[in-house]
């Protein structure tokens, strides 16, 4: 498994980096002057009114701005699932326009976290450290879903939580 890169909670909003910003930035920008500057030169018939032009000047800027800040969010993303950035950008650049990031979304892994106890990589849906069988999330005893740590019952099953045998650390969140 590759090494997951560690973004912090607070981190979020930083999720699509600088460069990409900046060359989103610039894609509107071009799309601009090739929409007012190149294109009118190159017609050999009327333009359409102003409004048409403004709108699809600015749809299409726009477009070109999000698909630059898709790519740069996949090279931040990616990363974090232990995923190959490399390939998911090319993916995301080479495939016509949105089918790169639906295919990515479609088939991306679960975020991967470190196990307090031993240090391994695990995903996040994971209950139970598949290294040191430390238990990372709470979950019913009889039909093994998971559960918040102050659940008496569980919602799937209506299983009793009390009566199940709940590491310390989790008990401590219930009371």
């Amino acid at each position: 498994m590759r090494e997951p890169e560690s973004i912090r909670v607070n981190d979020d909003e930083r999720m699509i980096p600088l460069w990409s910003i900046v060359a989103a930035a610039i894609a509107f920008l071009l799309m601009e002057y090739f929409v007012w500057i190149i294109l009118p030169a190159q017609r050999h018939h009327e333009p359409p009114n102003i409004g048409l032009r403004i709108y699809f000047n600015l749809s299409w800027g726009l477009l070109a701005a999000l698909y630059v800040l898709m790519v740069g969010y996949v090279s931040r993303d990616a990363p974090r699932r232990a995923m190959n950035t490399g390939f998911w950008m090319l993916i995301c650049f080479v495939a016509p326009p949105g089918i790169g990031a639906v295919l990515y979304f479609l088939l991306r892994q679960p975020e991967v976290s470190r196990c307090p106890a031993c240090g391994t990589h695990v995903q996040s849906d994971f209950h139970f450290c598949p290294q040191c069988n430390f238990q990372l999330t709470a979950n019913c005893g009889n039909c093994f879903r998971s559960v918040r740590a102050t659940d008496q019952y569980c919602t799937r099953c209506g299983h009793e939580l009390a009566a199940d045998s709940m590491p310390a650390r989790l008990r401590v969140l219930d009371q």
